[in-house]
């Protein structure tokens, strides 16, 4: 089951896990298949960031997020992410990525997938960063201001120790890619 198939499961049992509400976690479960493995017979690196992805779809759809952002032009955008690897999901091994809305600060907002086994140990942590681009006015919108309009009074918590380095490294690498294209 490819990416796509994978996304339509998510999409359709959508209503059977509810809305989203901010704190909340979105749980999916998946089996790592041939098509997802590397020469090591393991789930390819890049599946890792294809997977969160969903997760991700699967919060701004319960949410309300995708609806909102077509009704107002608005585009959810990926900033960056870091990843790290702590243990394999080898082939046919049935897995969750529990994914999460950490935080977020003015127009950037900090998601979390954990890569979980079914002994409940961690494989894998993706941390992301992300906004909303608001095509009218050419800026990203406040993080607050969609909380809001989604109906909720969700506040910010400030972020971890681990999360300001995230964030740091990705607006410094940010700097750097922007001063190189030039």
């Amino acid at each position: 089951m490819y990416v796509w198939l994978r996304l339509a499961r998510m999409i359709a049992t959508a209503k059977s896990r509810g809305r989203y509400r901010m704190g909340e976690e979105s749980r999916l479960t998946f089996r790592c298949l041939p098509t997802d493995i590397d020469s090591n017979f393991h789930l390819n690196n890049a599946r890792y960031m294809m997977l969160a992805d969903v997760g991700r779809i699967d919060i701004f759809h319960r949410a309300g997020l995708i609806a909102l952002a077509r009704r107002n032009r608005w585009a959810p955008m990926m900033g960056g992410l870091q990843s790290v690897y702590v243990r394999e999901i080898r082939l046919w091994t049935k897995f969750d990525v529990v994914s999460t809305i950490e935080t977020w600060e003015d127009t950037q907002v900090i998601g979390r997938h954990r890569f979980v086994l079914e002994d409940g140990r961690t494989a894998a942590l993706v941390l992301t960063t992300a906004g909303v681009y608001d095509s009218r006015n050419r800026a990203f919108v406040k993080i607050d201001d969609i909380v809001a309009e989604l109906g909720s009074d969700a506040q910010p918590r400030p972020p971890s120790a681990e999360e300001r380095i995230f964030m740091d490294s990705h607006a410094g690498l940010r700097k750097l890619a922007k001063a190189q294209s030039l």
